[in-house]
């Protein structure tokens, strides 16, 4: 199982990365979890945007789905033969808030190009990942992913302030891309972000072996941002995570 960081901007694109977006690959088959404002160009770099075979979407924030609407322009208006429609799991509404996006009829909107299932928490079978989703704490419908493949846990926070399921989620987890949204401090808002250190409190908790912080601002400092991180007490390895960056979880 391989990890590609499309982008890890966080709220919206920065200069070095576009929003939310990761490639994860194994035995030839694609899965993009969430395509935020941005991401399209640079995922072209790493993949064939008609060799995508799933896409989940955490959370209908523009930062986290919006290049949706690019990807559908690709599929509808230069379709290769053969194709299919691609399957993307998303929270409940997820086919009716990118028609509005793209000033769609809600009906078809984008159905006649993706396959819109919704998510809910549980265990399923993707291709040949299992994957695990569960509720994230986020003022929208919000989904985590624990994503398993040939003995390897790969788990991401979407986006979520503090929250037990996360822990659960990211259990032994071999890579933890957990977001670290904000900088400690008074009169953070609750039930929305994550800081580094209390990243790394989660990360510790659920005994996950690697922590790459991710959705930070583009205006904070990521340096602050991992030094609060290792304050945390988590004994595993952490780095901040940057466009581009592949982790082989073999």
């Amino acid at each position: 199982m391989r990890l590609t960081v499309i982008g890890c901007s966080g709220s919206l694109p920065g200069p070095n990365s576009p929003a939310s977006c990761y490639l994860v690959e194994a035995e030839g088959f694609s899965l993009l979890i969430d395509l935020g404002s941005g991401a399209i160009g640079p995922l072209q770099r790493y993949q064939d945007l008609h060799a995508i075979d799933a896409v989940c979407i955490s959370h209908l924030h523009a930062d986290h789905c919006l290049d949706l609407c690019g990807y559908w322009i690709v599929r509808k208006y230069y379709p290769r033969p053969g194709q299919t429609r691609v399957p993307v799991h998303g929270p409940s509404g997820t086919a009716e808030h990118l028609a509005r996006a793209y000033g769609l009829d809600a009906d078809p909107g984008m159905r006649e190009t993706f396959d819109f299932q919704d998510l809910r928490q549980e265990t399923w079978q993707l291709g040949p990942f299992r994957v695990t989703t569960a509720l994230m704490n986020h003022p929208v419908e919000t989904y985590g992913f624990r994503i398993e493949h040939g003995g390897r846990v790969l788990a991401y926070s979407g986006d979520t302030g503090d929250c037990d399921a996360l822990v659960d989620l990211a259990r032994d987890a071999d890579v933890f891309l957990c977001e670290s949204c904000w900088f400690e401090g008074p009169d953070l808002p609750e039930d929305m972000h994550l800081t580094g250190r209390t990243a790394g409190e989660h990360a510790a908790r659920a005994g996950a072996r690697k922590l790459v912080l991710t959705h930070l601002l583009p205006w904070n400092d990521s340096v602050r941002t991992l030094a609060e991180a290792k304050a945390s007490g988590f004994q595993g390895d952490i780095e901040v995570a940057r466009q581009g960056a592949v982790y082989d979880l073999a």
